[in-house]
């Protein structure tokens, strides 16, 4: 059976970062995406685990290749989700998370259309300002233009399947989690799995002798 691809994006600020790693501690076969970045490799970071450290002309590269699910330019870096790279984890089975912007994320749902889509955001608007100050590692001009940003983001909550309003760490945790345990217990994505393909064929029948 394919995993499934479950879209994750808000905006800066909303806590996606601290729901998906717990998340992700809590969920078997869920793994995390890891992007393309032309941004030099910082100590402690891994290639390939945190990110694919590439430089600008590979990027570019990749781009003229249609490599990219999705790509963008943040702070004079470029950024992008590798198609390859998600293709070979849901065809292994794997689920797998992708945190992407909403630019971004409404380029992926184009691309693919049966991709579990969550929207992540804070309380209000007020609470998103208090989480960026709280930062204390934004500049006023960063800041502004993150809250400027926000209210496009914000606009677009109807494009996602799902929303969570994140309250509290444990509460979001445990909302996103039944979200993607909802999503891998529908049937038709668990009807080819585990032997069932024959169990519902057998039903299939039975109904029609009767």
């Amino acid at each position: 059976m394919r995993g499934t691809i479950y879209v994750v994006s808000g905006p800066s600020g909303a806590g996606k970062t601290s729901i998906l790693k717990e998340v992700l501690k809590k969920i078997p076969n869920l793994t995390f995406s890891v992007s393309y970045t032309t941004r030099p490799k910082r100590p402690g970071e891994i290639d390939g685990e945190d990110y694919f450290f590439v430089s600008k002309e590979k990027f570019v590269e990749l781009v003229n290749s249609g490599e990219f699910l999705e790509w963008a330019e943040v702070h004079g870096n470029l950024y992008g989700t590798s198609k390859s790279f998600v293709e070979s984890k849901i065809e292994k089975g794997i689920n797998i998370i992708l945190d992407i912007d909403v630019q971004g994320a409404l380029s992926v749902m184009k691309k693919l259309p049966d991709a579990v889509t969550i929207f992540i955001c804070p309380p209000s608007f007020k609470d998103l300002k208090k989480r960026l100050d709280n930062r204390g590692t934004e500049k006023e001009k960063d800041r502004e233009r993150r809250l400027k940003d926000a209210k496009w983001e914000l606009s677009h909550i109807s494009d996602f399947q799902y929303l969570v309003v994140n309250r509290t760490l444990n509460e979001s945790v445990k909302q996103l989690e039944a979200v993607i345990i909802a999503e891998q217990l529908r049937v038709d994505r668990i009807k080819d799995h585990m032997g069932l393909q024959d169990f519902f064929k057998e039903s299939d029948n039975d109904v029609c002798d009767n």
